[in-house]
């Protein structure tokens, strides 16, 4: 048989899928699952979205548009992560619209660094474990940036100065944060900006795709500050706010690479769905009652699940910031019921309790010094949410027991 190429073998994958499809067939076997691993809204797409979609199909809107996106989109995008954004000078023709964000970590990757030079890629750990996987496929060199508990899952740019060499060519960074749900406050931009000034050779990937989700302060991007604008593509997209996650629209940003991201949905993609493209025109431009009542679902959700989880034995949670992830603590609970790490706790608390969560492994190394921890999606109902961590409780009292 022909040999899969190295980059093949190479490449990783998104584990939420893959934990899922286990879900998934526990649940055919009838055994009854409640899931908290999949990071999207569990909410509709608006009414209005919906209905812009279906007037796109019947007015025949069916074939290609330009790899960028249609005008009115772009226009519309640019105008959105401007305001979001303090008044940025983001301009129609710097927009570009893809389909969903996620694609954009390549073309960003494949746009900054060379295969195969030793070109390095910084990246939060834990973090989205596409970042890892496409620089590795990418042919560059992944450059971890550790995210701690005690600073409440920010990293410190003491360490990613230390990080950067003259072969470092991109920045990835992700607020707020999948898995943990941690923000980048402007002080901490503040001080990663100044570290990033004496490396003008350093591009940065604003990962913002959580922008609307933001709780503990408004929403501040590192393209606002002095210098950081034009070496900043920003990502930002329908999935999340709007809850489009199947209609696959995302945008970026940046002045000087537009072009080349346009070239790289012509060789890939050839554009985004034009019905999607209509529907997220609307998104933007529309009422925006029913994005600002998920938010506000999100942030109840996140104050009952965070309050729940520091009651179960063993576990401690900080306060998320924002999008719609908890992060807990789980070293003393993994001591308590005789698991060996977080994943082992993870598969245990499935197959014996039915609470599906992910493990920090499926999100990079484990942090050193840091212990183990899961992730929840609080994307969920208060329902699921209180009979999940019930649950979980009981698990590690009934367990507790037994090692003991």
């Amino acid at each position: 048989m022909p040999l899969l190429s190295q980059r093949a073998r190479s490449l990783g994958t998104e584990n939420a899928f893959v934990v899922l499809a286990e879900v998934n067939d526990l649940a055919r076997q009838g055994k009854d699952i409640i899931s908290f691993c999949i990071g999207q809204p569990d909410f509709p797409a608006p009414l209005h979205v919906q209905e812009a979609g279906i007037k796109a199909i019947r007015e025949g809107k069916h074939g290609y548009t330009p790899s960028a996106g249609i005008d009115p989109l772009r226009e519309a995008a640019a105008k959105y992560m401007a305001e979001m954004r303090g008044g940025l000078p983001i301009r129609p023709q710097d927009v570009v619209v893809g389909a969903g964000a996620k694609p954009f970590i390549a073309y960003a990757i494949l746009s900054t660094t060379d295969h195969g030079t030793g070109d390095e890629v910084i990246y939060p750990n834990p973090g989205f474990p596409i970042y890892e996987s496409q620089i590795i496929a990418c042919g560059a060199r992944p450059v971890p940036v550790q995210l701690r508990e005690e600073r409440d899952f920010a990293f410190d740019p003491a360490e990613l100065e230390r990080l950067i060499t003259p072969g470092t060519k991109l920045l990835i960074l992700n607020t707020p944060h999948n898995p943990t749900g941690g923000i980048l406050t402007r002080k901490a931009l503040e001080a990663i900006a100044a570290v990033l000034r004496k490396h003008p050779q350093v591009w940065i990937y604003a990962d913002e795709i959580y922008s609307r989700l933001c709780h503990a302060e408004s929403f501040f991007s590192i393209a606002q500050l002095p210098g950081m604008y034009e070496r900043t593509i920003i990502s930002d997209g329908a999935s999340k706010t709007w809850a489009m996650t199947g209609w696959r629209i995302g945008f970026a940003s940046n002045p000087q690479l537009a072009p080349v991201l346009t070239r790289w949905i012509t060789n890939t993609d050839s554009c985004a769905s034009q019905i999607s493209q209509w529907a997220a025109l609307e998104a933007i431009n529309g009422p925006q009652e029913a994005a600002e009542s998920m938010k506000q679902s999100f942030l109840e959700r996140r104050d009952l699940i965070v309050g729940l989880l520091n009651k179960v034995p063993g576990v401690t949670c900080r306060v998320p910031g924002g999008a719609f992830y908890a992060w807990p603590n789980v070293t003393e609970a993994c001591g308590l019921i005789g698991a060996a790490d977080s994943e082992a706790f993870r598969k245990r608390l499935l197959h014996e309790a039915g609470v599906a969560v992910l493990a920090d492994i499926h999100f990079g190394a484990r942090v050193a010094g840091d212990g183990q921890h899961v992730r929840f999606s609080y994307a969920a109902s208060r329902e699921a949410i209180e009979k999940g961590v019930a649950r979980m409780a009981q698990f590690i009292r009934a367990n507790t027991k037994k090692a003991a």
